[in-house]
């Protein structure tokens, strides 16, 4: 049985938030991390609120450095259905006597700015909040006023991974606010196996509080699920994903171009499907980019329609450059062009040059040539899908470039993507081999 559980519910009269006996599934064990006599700071929290509050301006100075350095939020490239992904882990939480909020939230807008253009996904470790990092329920009420449409529009899942009695209670409290289709992208998570179908969790930055009490909870279960990537299969001969450039190649008759990326550059190489707005930025649905996975991996023959598999084709390639063994950019270059954004303007296309043409393996190169070619077709036709070098480079760096173990820091995410930037508006003079 999924232990998904999407709270969505029709919105009940005030009076009756606060059930005796929640209707929703408990976690199986209590983290013993927060406190149980909340529900009557909870109750008068959105009357208490001062209606100024809700709408308060920031003044902070824009230097984010003492809030960055906690390590709260961090963006991990995209998931399973080529969605941007936003973490933020409670146990990082400092102390309410030293910590500011509204900075915090600030910060936290300042982040989702850069993403929130485009559909993205959003995961939120609960373990470690407890009574010392808690945040107040009136700034979490002002937290969910200040993250406006703008913001919600494109959040197209939000995952509450190890809720406790708090996080519903809280729900509860902000229902008669939340809208029916927001509350439909929020889905409880009790164990990070049931993540895995959403998320690769490799690449997610699970702080190791929150992975050991994950591994008590399933200790709890009579039966224990297989922890994610135990008991790996050997993969099929016409597999495309989650395998090296090496294996697809030795395959496909020393081709070096995989048939996957190939097939779905050649079925967006068409105008009515490069002219489409927000290409690249939009996900696909769920279900039909599973399926065309598994048919590609089957080797089968998979066709595209115009009509309705632009952003599905589109979410593959993001998806096979993702889940590639090695990054295209190759581990051993991750170093070199995080340092990228650290060098002169005019240093920058000499050592993208060295990288790309001197450092990058043969395969690596002939395919990264392949699918830049066709980003430059992509870009030349930005006045109608909007996707320029800058918005691609947010797209695409975190699928190009990443370090071992897959966790990138939100530091590293501005070289990546000025990296990936300055490659696509320097193509002509990148490519010439």
């Amino acid at each position: 049985m999924s232990t998904f559980h999407n709270p969505a519910r029709p919105m009940p009269d005030l009076p009756e938030l606060l059930p005796a006996t929640p209707d929703y599934l408990e976690s199986p064990v209590s983290d013993g991390t927060i406190e149980e006599n909340f529900e009557a700071e909870l109750g008068g929290a959105l009357v208490e609120e001062d209606e100024a509050a809700l709408h308060q301006t920031f003044t902070d100075d824009d230097d984010f450095t003492d809030i960055a350095r906690h390590g709260i939020v961090d963006i991990v490239g995209d998931d399973t259905y080529g969605r941007k992904v936003i973490v933020v882990s409670a146990c990082k939480l400092p102390s309410n006597k030293v910590f500011n909020h509204e900075k915090f939230l600030k910060y936290l807008m300042f982040t989702l700015d850069q993403y929130v253009e485009q559909d993205y996904s959003l995961v939120y470790f609960h373990y470690g909040l407890n009574s010392k990092n808690k945040p107040p329920v009136s700034w979490l009420w002002s937290a969910y006023k200040a993250l406006d449409r703008k913001y919600k529009k494109n959040l197209k899942a939000l995952y509450l991974v190890h809720p406790t009695n708090f996080i519903r209670v809280v729900y509860n409290i902000f229902k008669p606010a939340i809208s029916a289709k927001f509350g439909k992208k929020v889905m409880y998570v009790d164990y990070l196996t049931d993540l895995q179908q959403h998320l690769q969790l490799s690449q997610l930055p699970i702080p190791p509080c929150v992975q050991q009490h994950d591994q008590q909870l399933l200790a709890k279960l009579k039966s224990v699920p297989k922890a994610p990537g135990g008991g790996a299969h050997k993969p099929l001969p016409t597999q495309q994903f989650g395998v090296s450039l090496q294996y697809i190649k030795e395959a496909n008759r020393q081709d070096p171009i995989p048939p996957v990326l190939k097939t779905c550059i050649t079925f967006l190489d068409h105008p009515d499907a490069l002219e489409t707005e927000g290409l690249f930025r939009r996900s696909g649905a769920a279900v039909v980019v599973k399926s065309v996975q598994e048919r590609f991996n089957q080797g089968e023959e998979v066709t595209f329609d115009l009509t309705t598999d632009v952003h599905t084709a589109a979410v593959i390639i993001k998806t096979f450059l993702r889940e590639l063994e090695e990054p295209l950019m190759t581990f051993d270059l991750y170093d070199e062009v995080i340092q990228f954004q650290g060098l002169s303007r005019s240093d920058r296309l000499t050592s993208l040059k060295q990288m790309v043409l001197e450092k990058l393996p043969e395969d690596n190169y002939l395919v990264l040539k392949f699918l830049v070619n066709f980003l430059s077709k992509v870009m030349d036709r930005s006045d109608l899908n909007k996707m320029t070098a800058s918005n691609l480079a947010v797209v695409f760096g975190p699928n190009l470039v990443r370090p071992r173990g897959g966790q990138m820091s939100l530091n590293a995410i501005a070289p990546i993507n000025l990296f990936v930037e300055v490659m696509l508006s320097h193509h002509h003079q990148i490519f010439v081999l």
